[in-house]
Protein backbone atom coordinates (compact mmCIF):
# COMPACT_ATOMS: atom_id res chain seq x y z
CA UNK A 1 0.00 0.00 0.00
CA UNK A 2 1.04 3.30 -0.96
CA UNK A 3 1.32 5.56 2.17
CA UNK A 4 0.10 9.14 2.15
CA UNK A 5 3.26 11.01 2.16
CA UNK A 6 4.34 9.01 -0.93
CA UNK A 7 1.32 10.25 -2.73
CA UNK A 8 1.92 13.85 -1.73
CA UNK A 9 5.25 13.82 -2.89
CA UNK A 10 3.75 12.55 -6.51
CA UNK A 11 3.05 15.08 -9.27
CA UNK A 12 -0.82 15.78 -9.42
CA UNK A 13 -1.83 13.65 -12.41
CA UNK A 14 0.13 10.82 -10.99
CA UNK A 15 -1.70 10.98 -7.84
CA UNK A 16 -4.61 11.08 -9.10
CA UNK A 17 -4.46 8.09 -10.99
CA UNK A 18 -3.45 5.99 -8.25
CA UNK A 19 -6.35 7.38 -6.02
CA UNK A 20 -8.38 6.22 -8.75
CA UNK A 21 -6.86 2.60 -9.20
CA UNK A 22 -7.13 1.90 -5.51
CA UNK A 23 -10.56 2.82 -5.51
CA UNK A 24 -10.97 0.78 -8.28
CA UNK A 25 -9.21 -1.82 -6.45
CA UNK A 26 -11.46 -1.67 -3.09
CA UNK A 27 -14.38 -1.81 -5.44
CA UNK A 28 -13.29 -4.87 -6.49
CA UNK A 29 -12.33 -6.11 -3.57
CA UNK A 30 -16.16 -5.72 -1.76
CA UNK A 31 -17.51 -7.08 -4.92
CA UNK A 32 -15.64 -10.43 -5.00
CA UNK A 33 -16.24 -10.49 -0.97
CA UNK A 34 -20.05 -9.79 -1.61
CA UNK A 35 -20.22 -12.81 -4.26
CA UNK A 36 -17.72 -15.37 -1.74
CA UNK A 37 -20.76 -14.40 0.55
CA UNK A 38 -23.08 -14.95 -2.24
CA UNK A 39 -21.93 -18.39 -3.36
CA UNK A 40 -20.76 -19.45 0.38
CA UNK A 41 -24.87 -18.75 1.01
CA UNK A 42 -25.85 -20.67 -2.19
CA UNK A 43 -23.92 -23.87 -1.38
CA UNK A 44 -25.25 -23.12 2.19
CA UNK A 45 -28.56 -23.56 0.65
CA UNK A 46 -27.81 -26.56 -1.47
CA UNK A 47 -26.21 -28.60 1.04
CA UNK A 48 -29.24 -28.41 3.00
CA UNK A 49 -32.09 -28.91 -0.13
CA UNK A 50 -29.47 -32.08 -1.01
CA UNK A 51 -29.91 -33.68 2.58
CA UNK A 52 -33.94 -32.90 2.83
CA UNK A 53 -34.02 -34.86 -0.48
CA UNK A 54 -32.08 -37.66 0.77
CA UNK A 55 -34.65 -38.17 3.65
CA UNK A 56 -37.11 -37.93 1.52
CA UNK A 57 -35.97 -40.65 -0.52
CA UNK A 58 -35.55 -42.63 2.67
CA UNK A 59 -38.99 -42.38 3.17
CA UNK A 60 -39.78 -42.84 -0.37
CA UNK A 61 -38.38 -46.17 -0.13
CA UNK A 62 -39.57 -47.06 3.52
CA UNK A 63 -43.04 -46.01 2.22
CA UNK A 64 -42.12 -49.22 -0.44
CA UNK A 65 -40.75 -51.38 2.10
CA UNK A 66 -42.99 -54.34 3.30
CA UNK A 67 -42.56 -53.45 7.18
CA UNK A 68 -43.84 -49.63 6.84
CA UNK A 69 -46.08 -50.12 4.08
CA UNK A 70 -48.28 -52.66 6.44
CA UNK A 71 -49.50 -49.86 8.58
CA UNK A 72 -50.81 -47.63 6.12
CA UNK A 73 -53.82 -48.12 3.79
CA UNK A 74 -53.37 -48.57 0.37
CA UNK A 75 -55.16 -44.93 0.05
CA UNK A 76 -52.59 -43.59 2.71
CA UNK A 77 -49.83 -45.18 0.74
CA UNK A 78 -50.77 -43.84 -2.62
CA UNK A 79 -51.19 -40.08 -0.88
CA UNK A 80 -48.04 -40.36 0.53
CA UNK A 81 -46.13 -41.30 -2.70
CA UNK A 82 -47.42 -38.75 -4.72
CA UNK A 83 -46.44 -36.17 -1.93
CA UNK A 84 -43.67 -37.95 -1.50
CA UNK A 85 -42.55 -37.23 -5.39
CA UNK A 86 -43.87 -33.98 -5.68
CA UNK A 87 -41.53 -32.59 -3.33
CA UNK A 88 -38.58 -34.09 -4.58
CA UNK A 89 -39.70 -33.07 -8.14
CA UNK A 90 -39.65 -29.56 -6.27
CA UNK A 91 -36.30 -29.74 -4.16
CA UNK A 92 -34.82 -31.27 -7.39
CA UNK A 93 -35.67 -27.76 -9.32
CA UNK A 94 -34.94 -25.88 -6.83
CA UNK A 95 -31.44 -27.50 -6.78
CA UNK A 96 -30.99 -27.07 -10.17
CA UNK A 97 -31.46 -23.46 -10.32
CA UNK A 98 -29.37 -22.83 -6.98
CA UNK A 99 -26.87 -23.93 -8.86
CA UNK A 100 -27.36 -21.87 -12.32
CA UNK A 101 -28.25 -22.63 -15.78
CA UNK A 102 -25.64 -23.42 -17.34
CA UNK A 103 -24.16 -26.23 -14.72
CA UNK A 104 -26.03 -28.85 -15.88
CA UNK A 105 -25.19 -30.84 -12.72
CA UNK A 106 -28.67 -31.28 -11.41
CA UNK A 107 -29.65 -32.34 -14.92
CA UNK A 108 -26.83 -34.97 -15.01
CA UNK A 109 -28.46 -36.60 -11.94
CA UNK A 110 -31.55 -36.64 -11.92
CA UNK A 111 -33.24 -39.83 -13.49
CA UNK A 112 -36.53 -39.38 -14.38
CA UNK A 113 -38.17 -41.78 -17.27
CA UNK A 114 -38.38 -40.77 -20.90
CA UNK A 115 -41.03 -38.99 -21.82
CA UNK A 116 -43.51 -40.97 -23.92
CA UNK A 117 -44.95 -39.03 -27.28
CA UNK A 118 -48.54 -37.68 -26.72
CA UNK A 119 -51.46 -39.77 -28.28
CA UNK A 120 -52.33 -39.04 -31.81
CA UNK A 121 -55.95 -39.41 -31.11
CA UNK A 122 -56.39 -36.32 -29.10
CA UNK A 123 -57.28 -33.25 -31.12
CA UNK A 124 -54.45 -31.06 -32.35
CA UNK A 125 -54.57 -26.98 -32.25
CA UNK A 126 -52.05 -25.23 -33.89
CA UNK A 127 -50.34 -22.17 -32.38
CA UNK A 128 -48.07 -20.52 -34.75
CA UNK A 129 -45.27 -18.46 -33.79
CA UNK A 130 -43.53 -16.36 -36.80
CA UNK A 131 -41.13 -12.92 -36.70
CA UNK A 132 -42.57 -9.86 -36.51
CA UNK A 133 -40.38 -9.02 -40.21
CA UNK A 134 -39.74 -11.34 -42.46
CA UNK A 135 -37.88 -8.96 -44.75
CA UNK A 136 -33.91 -9.17 -44.35
CA UNK A 137 -31.55 -6.15 -43.96
CA UNK A 138 -30.55 -6.30 -47.28
CA UNK A 139 -34.15 -5.33 -48.50
CA UNK A 140 -35.26 -9.08 -49.96
CA UNK A 141 -38.17 -10.93 -49.01
CA UNK A 142 -37.00 -13.97 -46.69
CA UNK A 143 -38.70 -17.71 -47.40
CA UNK A 144 -40.35 -20.26 -45.67
CA UNK A 145 -37.98 -23.17 -45.56
CA UNK A 146 -39.45 -25.45 -42.70
CA UNK A 147 -40.34 -25.49 -39.09
CA UNK A 148 -39.79 -26.85 -35.34
CA UNK A 149 -43.12 -28.33 -33.88
CA UNK A 150 -43.22 -28.64 -29.98
CA UNK A 151 -46.15 -30.38 -28.62
CA UNK A 152 -47.02 -29.27 -25.16
CA UNK A 153 -50.45 -31.30 -23.50
CA UNK A 154 -53.27 -28.85 -22.29
CA UNK A 155 -56.05 -29.29 -20.28
CA UNK A 156 -59.50 -27.14 -20.70
CA UNK A 157 -61.53 -27.34 -17.09
CA UNK A 158 -65.31 -27.30 -17.22
CA UNK A 159 -66.33 -24.57 -19.30
CA UNK A 160 -70.24 -23.97 -19.02
CA UNK A 161 -72.23 -23.54 -22.84
CA UNK A 162 -76.10 -22.90 -23.28
CA UNK A 163 -78.11 -25.30 -25.90
CA UNK A 164 -80.62 -23.20 -27.20
CA UNK A 165 -83.23 -25.86 -28.61
CA UNK A 166 -85.36 -24.17 -31.08
CA UNK A 167 -88.78 -25.44 -32.38
CA UNK A 168 -89.82 -23.77 -35.45
CA UNK A 169 -93.82 -23.17 -35.95
CA UNK A 170 -94.93 -23.99 -38.84
CA UNK A 171 -98.70 -22.57 -40.13
CA UNK A 172 -101.08 -23.44 -42.92
CA UNK A 173 -102.31 -20.09 -43.64
CA UNK A 174 -105.21 -21.84 -45.62
CA UNK A 175 -106.01 -24.60 -43.17
CA UNK A 176 -104.87 -22.13 -40.51
CA UNK A 177 -103.16 -25.41 -39.25
CA UNK A 178 -99.67 -25.53 -36.85
CA UNK A 179 -97.27 -28.04 -37.21
CA UNK A 180 -94.10 -27.90 -34.08
CA UNK A 181 -91.99 -30.90 -33.55
CA UNK A 182 -92.46 -32.21 -30.21
CA UNK A 183 -90.12 -31.51 -27.12
CA UNK A 184 -87.61 -33.97 -27.20
CA UNK A 185 -87.05 -35.93 -24.09
CA UNK A 186 -85.05 -34.75 -20.85
CA UNK A 187 -83.85 -36.55 -17.87
CA UNK A 188 -85.34 -33.82 -15.51
CA UNK A 189 -88.93 -32.62 -17.56
CA UNK A 190 -88.76 -29.11 -17.76
CA UNK A 191 -84.82 -29.09 -16.24
CA UNK A 192 -82.36 -26.72 -16.85
CA UNK A 193 -79.14 -29.60 -17.21
CA UNK A 194 -78.46 -31.53 -20.15
CA UNK A 195 -77.76 -35.28 -19.88
CA UNK A 196 -73.85 -33.73 -20.51
CA UNK A 197 -74.07 -31.81 -16.98
CA UNK A 198 -75.96 -34.89 -15.03
CA UNK A 199 -73.73 -37.22 -15.89
CA UNK A 200 -70.30 -34.95 -14.54
CA UNK A 201 -72.19 -34.07 -11.34
CA UNK A 202 -72.86 -38.27 -10.93
CA UNK A 203 -69.35 -39.03 -12.25
CA UNK A 204 -67.73 -36.72 -9.74
CA UNK A 205 -69.79 -37.50 -7.06
CA UNK A 206 -69.86 -41.40 -6.94
CA UNK A 207 -66.27 -42.38 -9.13
CA UNK A 208 -64.34 -39.08 -7.92
CA UNK A 209 -65.48 -38.95 -4.54
CA UNK A 210 -66.12 -34.75 -5.18
CA UNK A 211 -68.80 -34.05 -2.33
CA UNK A 212 -71.72 -31.49 -4.00
CA UNK A 213 -70.08 -28.64 -1.87
CA UNK A 214 -67.03 -28.86 -3.38
CA UNK A 215 -68.89 -29.32 -7.09
CA UNK A 216 -70.55 -26.10 -6.04
CA UNK A 217 -67.55 -24.10 -5.88
CA UNK A 218 -65.72 -25.93 -8.87
CA UNK A 219 -68.94 -24.94 -11.21
CA UNK A 220 -68.63 -20.82 -9.36
CA UNK A 221 -64.84 -20.90 -10.45
CA UNK A 222 -66.15 -21.74 -14.00
CA UNK A 223 -68.72 -18.72 -14.39
CA UNK A 224 -72.40 -20.47 -13.25
CA UNK A 225 -72.58 -20.96 -9.53
CA UNK A 226 -75.27 -23.95 -9.31
CA UNK A 227 -76.65 -24.28 -5.27
CA UNK A 228 -75.54 -27.70 -3.59
CA UNK A 229 -79.67 -27.79 -2.74
CA UNK A 230 -79.92 -27.84 -7.01
CA UNK A 231 -77.73 -30.61 -7.09
CA UNK A 232 -78.49 -32.78 -4.40
CA UNK A 233 -81.95 -32.52 -6.64
CA UNK A 234 -80.71 -33.69 -9.65
CA UNK A 235 -78.78 -36.67 -8.03
CA UNK A 236 -81.77 -37.59 -6.35
CA UNK A 237 -84.41 -37.18 -9.57
CA UNK A 238 -81.41 -39.28 -11.63
CA UNK A 239 -81.35 -41.90 -9.11
CA UNK A 240 -85.51 -42.62 -9.87
CA UNK A 241 -84.80 -42.16 -13.11
CA UNK A 242 -82.30 -44.85 -13.52
CA UNK A 243 -84.23 -47.29 -11.05
CA UNK A 244 -85.48 -49.25 -14.10
CA UNK A 245 -81.92 -49.58 -15.28
CA UNK A 246 -80.99 -50.90 -11.52
CA UNK A 247 -83.90 -53.40 -11.81
CA UNK A 248 -82.79 -54.69 -15.58
CA UNK A 249 -79.35 -55.29 -14.08
CA UNK A 250 -80.70 -56.53 -11.28
CA UNK A 251 -82.95 -58.96 -13.07
CA UNK A 252 -79.57 -59.89 -15.69
CA UNK A 253 -77.73 -60.71 -12.55
CA UNK A 254 -80.34 -63.36 -11.90
CA UNK A 255 -80.32 -65.25 -14.94
CA UNK A 256 -76.57 -66.75 -14.48
CA UNK A 257 -76.22 -69.28 -12.02
CA UNK A 258 -73.03 -68.33 -10.46
CA UNK A 259 -73.25 -65.22 -8.12
CA UNK A 260 -70.80 -63.26 -5.38
CA UNK A 261 -72.68 -61.83 -2.62
CA UNK A 262 -70.74 -59.81 0.12
CA UNK A 263 -71.87 -57.01 2.56
CA UNK A 264 -69.80 -54.14 3.82
CA UNK A 265 -71.17 -51.44 6.62
CA UNK A 266 -71.86 -48.11 6.21
CA UNK A 267 -72.43 -45.40 8.90
CA UNK A 268 -76.28 -44.23 8.69
CA UNK A 269 -77.68 -41.10 9.85
CA UNK A 270 -81.29 -40.65 10.19
CA UNK A 271 -83.02 -37.68 10.37
CA UNK A 272 -84.57 -38.55 14.24
CA UNK A 273 -80.42 -38.53 15.06
CA UNK A 274 -79.34 -35.38 13.58
CA UNK A 275 -79.55 -33.50 16.40
CA UNK A 276 -77.52 -35.58 18.48
CA UNK A 277 -74.92 -37.29 15.83
CA UNK A 278 -74.94 -40.25 16.63
CA UNK A 279 -75.16 -42.96 13.45
CA UNK A 280 -76.73 -46.37 12.70
CA UNK A 281 -74.77 -49.45 11.10
CA UNK A 282 -76.38 -50.02 7.83
CA UNK A 283 -74.71 -52.50 5.29
CA UNK A 284 -74.49 -52.01 1.52
CA UNK A 285 -74.89 -55.24 -0.48
CA UNK A 286 -73.11 -56.52 -3.66
CA UNK A 287 -73.72 -59.06 -5.85
CA UNK A 288 -71.76 -59.46 -8.94
CA UNK A 289 -71.14 -61.98 -11.85
CA UNK A 290 -67.80 -63.80 -11.57
CA UNK A 291 -64.82 -62.60 -13.44
CA UNK A 292 -64.57 -65.43 -15.85
CA UNK A 293 -68.08 -64.66 -16.79
CA UNK A 294 -68.06 -62.63 -20.11
CA UNK A 295 -70.96 -60.68 -18.77
CA UNK A 296 -69.91 -57.82 -16.22
CA UNK A 297 -72.41 -57.29 -13.73
CA UNK A 298 -72.60 -55.36 -10.31
CA UNK A 299 -75.55 -54.56 -7.87
CA UNK A 300 -75.41 -52.77 -4.72
CA UNK A 301 -78.03 -52.82 -2.62
CA UNK A 302 -79.03 -50.47 0.27
CA UNK A 303 -80.53 -52.39 3.66
CA UNK A 304 -80.52 -50.92 7.32
CA UNK A 305 -80.31 -54.56 8.52
CA UNK A 306 -77.67 -57.33 8.06
CA UNK A 307 -80.07 -59.95 8.02
CA UNK A 308 -80.40 -62.83 5.84
CA UNK A 309 -83.39 -61.78 4.12
CA UNK A 310 -82.07 -59.03 2.43
CA UNK A 311 -80.62 -61.51 0.26
CA UNK A 312 -83.63 -63.80 0.40
CA UNK A 313 -85.73 -60.75 -1.18
CA UNK A 314 -82.92 -60.27 -4.04
CA UNK A 315 -83.04 -63.38 -5.19
CA UNK A 316 -86.55 -63.65 -5.05
CA UNK A 317 -86.49 -67.36 -3.16
CA UNK A 318 -89.77 -66.39 -1.86
CA UNK A 319 -91.58 -65.89 -5.35
CA UNK A 320 -91.92 -68.37 -8.05
CA UNK A 321 -89.14 -67.01 -9.70
CA UNK A 322 -86.83 -68.08 -7.26
CA UNK A 323 -82.94 -67.80 -8.33
CA UNK A 324 -81.65 -71.08 -8.78
CA UNK A 325 -77.48 -71.45 -8.48
CA UNK A 326 -74.47 -71.13 -6.74
CA UNK A 327 -73.71 -68.12 -3.96
CA UNK A 328 -70.08 -67.00 -3.67
CA UNK A 329 -69.91 -65.86 -0.09
CA UNK A 330 -67.91 -65.43 3.25
CA UNK A 331 -68.47 -67.37 5.94
CA UNK A 332 -71.78 -65.12 7.40
CA UNK A 333 -74.46 -67.16 9.31
CA UNK A 334 -77.08 -64.46 7.23
CA UNK A 335 -76.14 -66.78 3.92
CA UNK A 336 -77.74 -69.74 5.19
CA UNK A 337 -81.23 -68.99 5.10
CA UNK A 338 -80.52 -69.01 1.15
CA UNK A 339 -79.43 -72.79 1.73
CA UNK A 340 -82.75 -73.32 3.18
CA UNK A 341 -84.44 -72.32 0.11
CA UNK A 342 -82.61 -74.68 -2.68
CA UNK A 343 -79.13 -72.41 -3.50
CA UNK A 344 -75.78 -73.80 -3.49
CA UNK A 345 -73.34 -72.26 -0.95
CA UNK A 346 -69.99 -71.96 -2.16
CA UNK A 347 -68.01 -70.27 0.29
CA UNK A 348 -64.43 -68.02 -0.10
CA UNK A 349 -61.38 -69.43 -0.05
CA UNK A 350 -59.50 -66.04 0.42
CA UNK A 351 -61.19 -65.74 3.52
CA UNK A 352 -60.02 -69.00 5.07
CA UNK A 353 -56.79 -68.10 3.89
CA UNK A 354 -56.50 -64.68 5.97
CA UNK A 355 -57.35 -66.69 9.62
CA UNK A 356 -53.65 -68.15 9.22
CA UNK A 357 -52.24 -64.81 7.34
CA UNK A 358 -52.97 -63.00 10.42
CA UNK A 359 -52.04 -65.97 12.47
CA UNK A 360 -48.30 -65.40 10.97
CA UNK A 361 -48.62 -61.76 10.63
CA UNK A 362 -49.14 -61.48 14.30
CA UNK A 363 -47.36 -64.53 15.72
CA UNK A 364 -44.85 -66.14 13.21
CA UNK A 365 -46.67 -68.93 13.69
CA UNK A 366 -45.21 -72.46 11.89
CA UNK A 367 -48.82 -73.70 11.47
CA UNK A 368 -50.14 -70.58 9.87
CA UNK A 369 -46.93 -70.66 7.46
CA UNK A 370 -47.42 -74.30 6.29
CA UNK A 371 -51.15 -73.60 5.56
CA UNK A 372 -50.63 -70.70 3.65
CA UNK A 373 -48.18 -72.38 1.66
CA UNK A 374 -51.15 -75.09 0.49
CA UNK A 375 -53.28 -71.80 -0.19
CA UNK A 376 -50.38 -70.28 -2.70
CA UNK A 377 -50.48 -73.64 -4.60
CA UNK A 378 -53.97 -73.28 -4.55
CA UNK A 379 -54.25 -69.69 -5.48
CA UNK A 380 -51.20 -70.40 -8.75
CA UNK A 381 -53.57 -73.16 -9.84
CA UNK A 382 -56.18 -70.81 -10.47
CA UNK A 383 -54.30 -67.91 -11.78
CA UNK A 384 -52.51 -70.20 -14.78
CA UNK A 385 -56.64 -71.38 -15.70
CA UNK A 386 -58.46 -68.00 -15.12
CA UNK A 387 -58.80 -67.73 -19.14
CA UNK A 388 -59.93 -71.33 -19.96
CA UNK A 389 -63.27 -72.03 -20.60
CA UNK A 390 -65.30 -73.66 -17.91
CA UNK A 391 -65.06 -77.49 -18.57
CA UNK A 392 -61.15 -77.27 -18.76
CA UNK A 393 -61.18 -75.37 -15.99
CA UNK A 394 -62.83 -78.13 -13.75
CA UNK A 395 -60.56 -80.44 -15.34
CA UNK A 396 -57.77 -79.21 -14.57
CA UNK A 397 -58.75 -78.67 -10.80
CA UNK A 398 -59.53 -82.01 -10.52
CA UNK A 399 -56.39 -83.63 -11.82
CA UNK A 400 -54.46 -80.71 -10.03
CA UNK A 401 -56.93 -78.64 -6.89
CA UNK A 402 -57.98 -82.15 -5.51
CA UNK A 403 -54.93 -83.43 -5.12
CA UNK A 404 -53.84 -80.51 -2.77
CA UNK A 405 -56.78 -80.13 -1.60
CA UNK A 406 -56.89 -83.77 -0.46
CA UNK A 407 -53.05 -83.49 1.30
CA UNK A 408 -54.48 -80.00 2.85
CA UNK A 409 -57.26 -81.23 4.68
CA UNK A 410 -55.25 -84.62 6.58
CA UNK A 411 -52.70 -81.68 7.16
CA UNK A 412 -55.50 -79.57 9.12
CA UNK A 413 -56.91 -82.87 10.72
CA UNK A 414 -53.24 -83.65 12.54
CA UNK A 415 -52.52 -80.33 13.47
CA UNK A 416 -55.82 -80.05 15.31
CA UNK A 417 -55.15 -82.55 17.25
CA UNK A 418 -51.70 -81.01 18.30
CA UNK A 419 -52.24 -77.41 19.12
CA UNK A 420 -54.37 -76.32 22.30
CA UNK A 421 -57.98 -76.08 22.56
CA UNK A 422 -59.47 -72.27 22.66
CA UNK A 423 -56.00 -71.36 20.79
CA UNK A 424 -55.88 -69.12 17.89
CA UNK A 425 -54.50 -71.81 15.68
CA UNK A 426 -57.67 -73.73 16.37
CA UNK A 427 -60.14 -71.24 15.45
CA UNK A 428 -58.14 -70.52 12.08
CA UNK A 429 -58.23 -74.73 11.62
CA UNK A 430 -61.94 -75.16 13.27
CA UNK A 431 -62.71 -72.11 10.35
CA UNK A 432 -61.98 -74.36 7.45
CA UNK A 433 -62.61 -77.48 8.20
CA UNK A 434 -66.05 -76.73 9.48
CA UNK A 435 -66.67 -75.08 6.01
CA UNK A 436 -64.50 -77.65 4.02
CA UNK A 437 -67.79 -79.11 1.58
CA UNK A 438 -68.22 -74.94 0.85
CA UNK A 439 -64.86 -74.14 0.57
CA UNK A 440 -64.18 -76.89 -1.75
CA UNK A 441 -67.25 -76.78 -4.18
CA UNK A 442 -64.89 -74.73 -6.26
CA UNK A 443 -63.53 -78.05 -8.04
CA UNK A 444 -66.92 -79.57 -9.03
CA UNK A 445 -67.67 -76.60 -10.88
CA UNK A 446 -65.79 -75.14 -13.24
CA UNK A 447 -67.95 -72.17 -13.25
CA UNK A 448 -67.55 -71.40 -9.44
CA UNK A 449 -64.58 -69.13 -8.46
CA UNK A 450 -62.50 -70.11 -5.88
CA UNK A 451 -62.55 -67.12 -3.45
CA UNK A 452 -65.07 -63.57 -3.46
CA UNK A 453 -61.53 -61.57 -4.29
Amino acid sequence: MIGAQQLDALDPQTRQAMLSLMAELAARDAQLQKRDHEIAFKQALIDKLTYEMAVLKRLKFAATSERFASTLSPEQKSLLEETLDADLSELSREIEQQRGDGDGKGKADKKSPKRAPLPPHLPRRDVPHEPADTNCGCGQAMQRIGEDVAEKLDYQPGVFTVERHVRGKWVCRCCQKLVQAPVPAHVIDKGIPTAGLLAQVLVAKFMDHLPLYRQEAVFARAGHLIARSTLAQWVGECGAQLQPLVQALADELRRHLVLHADETPVAMLKPAQLRDGKTHRAYIWSYCTPSTNPTRAVVYEFCETRSGENVREFLQLDTPQAWKGTLVTDGFSGYSACVEKGVTSAQCMAHARRKFNDLWANHRSEVARLALRYHQCLFRIEREIEALPGDERRRIRQRKSRRVLAVFHRWLLAQRQLVPPGSATVKAIDYSLKRWKELTRFVEDGDVPISNN
